[in-house]
């Protein structure tokens, strides 16, 4: 169990510190709309690049972010009942959710994106507009990196819950057992 804890925390950890970074690029997605909105209403002047460059980086604060959404227990869920549900309910219906719901989902994703992704890559797509950004494979790559981060959060969220479930379960063999 021991091994199976430092799993969970060490994908604790990354998804933190990706978390983290990725809140940041929030001021820099505030700036490129202040910038947007500035050049072309106030100085009559507009850039593709930077129009699609606020597509870009709102895309990877939501996809990048979702794991660190789920690792802070952000994501919508039907709260009603489960909030007033003991710590060991709770981990019950968090470890069957995630491996019912969570990582089919991410493996649906991951796998149905892998050849739409692929096919970006292998011809370098760039952006359709004139002057737009000369990378569209890899705003695409999100929607593989996306699924395994998530999977991977949803992993340790999975480890957490045996753990609490184990737990539980020593605390109530023992007290059976005095």
């Amino acid at each position: 169990m021991i091994v199976l804890s430092k799993i969970a925390q060490r994908i604790n950890q990354f998804t933190h510190r990706v978390g983290q970074v990725i809140s940041w690029l929030t001021l820099l997605l505030v700036f490129l709309v202040m910038t947007v909105v500035i050049s072309r209403y106030l100085l009559g002047i507009g850039s593709i690049a930077i129009q699609e460059s606020v597509s870009y980086v709102h895309a990877i604060i939501f996809m990048l972010g979702l794991a660190f959404t789920l690792q802070r227990g952000g994501h919508v869920r039907v709260d009603i009942f489960y909030r007033e549900f003991s710590v060991h309910r709770k981990a019950l219906v968090d470890l069957i959710g995630a491996m019912l719901f969570l990582l089919p989902f991410c493996g649906l994703i991951l796998f149905g994106s892998w050849d739409y992704v692929m096919a970006s890559w292998s011809i370098k797509e760039t952006s359709s507009e004139t002057g737009g950004i000369a990378a569209v494979y890899l705003l695409k790559t999100l929607m593989i990196i996306m699924p395994i981060t998530l999977a991977l959060q949803g992993i340790a969220h999975i480890i957490e819950s045996i753990l609490v479930l184990n737990n539980a379960h020593g605390k109530s063999s023992s007290k059976g057992e005095s």
